[in-house]
């Protein structure tokens, strides 16, 4: 860590040089640093990365900011270090400077879906009586209003904490109001405390996943936005991961895919230009399809509210309205049909569990990680319910599955005559045909529209089964 002569020397050199710091005063900013920096740490871990192409595991160290939020020891930092391929593993946290700083160990959190953020909590065996960030709720930014955040620097300056001077430049009001900054961002600043000339803290600078990275909802990717404290504060007074299973109410799901009513398309079907939600595709069997909605029906309400996209990123409102409409009961839509409206209700479901949270097994013999058919991938990859069996979700490297060739995206549906429709079936069958040791193995996969086999060779010898 830098001294604490040469940690004000450069805070003072960055307050000079940034014209961005007018509306701060010196003491102000003194207090503000003094205050909030102690909360402000250093994140390390190793990053399991899945490559999609081939279904290869790779490791790689990370860190990043994290912010101590409460004084027990739940924490936040930027939600791009847990995506659909990649999960960090070994995580601690670093506090403290020179004989104050102490190390603790983190388990991670569930992170929510409405924004890129993951909370997390720090391991110890001793009640923790931490310095933490106390969040301004309330209240609104205007357009250049000037701000502080505070990070950490780079590992040649020993990741010492340190100010960036920012203001509003943008302020979008859909499908939430989002604060833009004017300014890039430096990695090490992510996730840091927002505080503005009053000395507030008054939310945490963030990006949003893009669409690439799994994002759905929210999603304004690229540019460094202001996440204000209204939009995470329930998950300070509730943190994830720790309620009673039954106090989680499932997301709703119709079953729909859609696309905004344009102004072109209105003109075309000669409708008015007043936005909708077009159906294009419906999912075999889901409340949609049960309902009898039928592709190129245009929405227009949703139980009572009413729906009027014209842009791609306002469909994102509709997806959100049916998720946290509830399942379970019936609720009433209106629909055009060849321009016609229709009134129907529509009894909605939970949504059906995604790819992210299906069950995985991990063969120690042949080196495959398989996991569940969900919904999901049924819908990319335009399965019928007929096919069953497990996905290829990360082939190891060296093993007997990567030398026959198989990788990530594969359908098992038969292994050595064990028919596979799940991952226990799966099990069973790697641990029969484990057990006879047969110099080859035959197996039975999907592979887009195409089936056809696998040969594996095992090297039983290798003590690992290889």
């Amino acid at each position: 860590m830098l001294s604490n002569l040469a940690a004000a020397v450069f805070l003072t050199l960055s307050v000079a040089g940034s014209a961005s710091g007018d509306g701060f005063d010196q003491v102000m900013i003194d207090a503000a640093f003094n205050r909030v920096a102690p909360a402000v740490g250093l994140l390390t871990f190793t990053s399991e990365i899945t490559k999609s192409a081939s279904g290869e595991l790779s490791r790689r160290a990370g860190n990043a900011l994290g912010l101590v939020i409460a004084r027990d020891g739940l924490l936040i930092t930027h939600g791009h270090i847990l995506q659909e391929d990649r999960e960090p593993v070994n995580i601690r946290f670093t506090l403290g400077r020179g004989e104050d700083e102490q190390e603790y160990d983190v388990k991670l959190l569930k992170k929510p879906d409405d924004i890129n953020i993951c909370f997390l909590r720090l391991v110890s065996d001793q009640p923790l009586d931490l310095p933490y960030v106390t969040f301004r709720s309330g209240g609104t930014l205007s357009i250049g209003e000037p701000l502080m955040i505070v990070g950490v620097l780079s590992e040649t300056l020993d990741n010492t904490q340190g100010v960036f001077f920012a203001r509003v430049g943008a302020i979008l009001d859909k499908p939430r109001v989002t604060y833009c900054l004017d300014e890039a961002l430096r990695f090490g600043f992510v996730t840091g405390p927002v505080v503005n000339t009053a000395g507030e803290v008054v939310g945490v600078v963030g990006f949003d996943l893009s669409v690439q990275e799994g994002g759905e909802l929210y999603v304004r990717s690229g540019h460094p936005l202001v996440y204000q404290t209204d939009l995470f504060r329930r998950y300070i007074d509730e943190p994830p991961g720790e309620q009673e299973a039954v106090a989680d109410v499932p997301d709703a799901w119709l079953g729909v895919f859609t696309q905004p009513l344009t102004d072109d398309f209105a003109e075309y079907w000669g409708m008015e230009k007043k936005g909708g939600v077009i159906i294009s595709s419906i999912v075999s069997g889901s409340p949609a399809d049960k309902a009898g909605l039928k592709t190129g029906d245009v929405v227009v309400d949703f139980n009572g509210m009413p729906v009027r996209s014209k842009l791609d990123r306002e469909v994102l409102q509709f997806t959100k309205l049916v998720r946290e409409t509830g399942a379970g009961q019936p609720v009433p839509m209106t629909f055009l049909r060849e321009g016609q409206p229709t009134q129907i209700e529509v009894m909605l479901e939970p949504r059906p569990k995604p790819a992210s949270e299906a069950i995985e097994y991990e063969d120690p013999v042949f080196g495959l990680t398989v996991r569940e058919l969900t919904t999901d991938v049924r819908i990319l990859l335009n399965l019928p319910d007929t096919v069953q069996g497990v996905i290829i979700r990360r082939v190891k490297s060296g093993s007997t599955a990567q030398r026959a060739g198989m990788r990530s995206g594969i359908i098992i549906l038969n292994f050595e005559r064990h028919p596979v429709t799940n991952i226990d079936d799966f099990k069973a069958a790697v641990d029969a045909v484990a057990q006879d040791r047969p110099n080859e193995i035959s197996v039975f996969c999907r592979a887009g529209a195409v089936t056809g086999f696998f040969r594996l060779e095992p090297r039983w010898n290798d003590a690992a089964g290889e």
